[in-house]
């Protein structure tokens, strides 16, 4: 059923798309005319050869033709004699195979035949083998976890006779040369740069009494230098 028109109707609204209005339940027209049932669509052929019959019954095979073809120049060969006489320069091989001309051999029929294919034996199956189905069984009755606990126990025998065997030999008790052996020797600090005119002179005041008097200073000085201020501890007092 198609909505009612006002108006006139011309014969172009019927294929202009924007003009048509869609009828109810069906789909939207697009304006174009088609053939009657009585067409066929498509390329009439118009070439008789003969079809599968006359291909079968004249089948023509090519034959590679080798009368009015030039065999190709044989660079390599060219190259190999012009060395064996004595040539080796770039210049001298040219020289050589402008004056000489080696052809290459005619390929024959013989030359494109193909292996034949290796021989299958008849019983032979191809694929991949399936894969060996899984024990439901030993699934079930927890078979595989009870393998490894048996596995995991042996394991730990073997570890224990090993430690306790080890330890039956006894510890061998260490001497000031194997301590020596295994300590390290602690790095030296390095000293002060000094200029090398001043490496051999030694201090001009001395306000000590004796090293030891020295010695007592500078670890007092050490001890009080917390209560100091400055990132050497050799600053004021802090009271606050």
């Amino acid at each position: 059923m198609e909505s009612p028109r006002v108006g006139v109707v011309r014969e172009s609204m019927l294929h202009r798309p924007l003009l048509i209005k869609p009828a109810l339940g069906k789909t939207k027209s697009r304006g174009l005319s088609y053939p009657g049932p009585d067409f066929v669509f498509g390329t009439a052929t118009t070439v008789q050869d003969g079809g599968v019959p006359e291909a079968i019954s004249s089948w023509h095979t090519h034959t590679m033709s080798t009368r009015n073809r030039e065999a190709e120049r044989d660079f390599i060969a060219l190259n190999r004699e012009g060395v064996k006489s004595g040539l080796v320069t770039a210049k001298e091989l040219q020289q050589y195979r402008a004056t000489h001309d080696i052809r290459q051999q005619p390929l024959t029929r013989e030359g494109f035949r193909r292996s034949a294919p290796a021989r299958i034996p008849a019983d032979a199956s191809f694929g991949i083998t399936n894969r060996p189905s899984t024990p439901i069984s030993e699934l079930i009755e927890y078979k595989y976890a009870q393998r490894w606990l048996e596995e995991q126990q042996a394991k730990d025998k073997i570890l224990q006779a090993h430690q306790h065997k080890k330890a039956q030999l006894g510890r061998i008790q260490d001497t000031r040369t194997t301590l020596l052996r295994k300590s390290r020797p602690l790095p030296e600090a390095p000293s002060m740069w000094k200029m090398p005119r001043f490496q051999q002179v030694g201090p001009a005041l001395d306000t000590f009494r004796d090293p030891e008097a020295r010695k007592k200073a500078m670890s007092t000085h050490h001890s009080e230098s917390a209560s100091r201020r400055g990132i050497l501890g050799q600053g004021t007092y802090t009271v606050d």
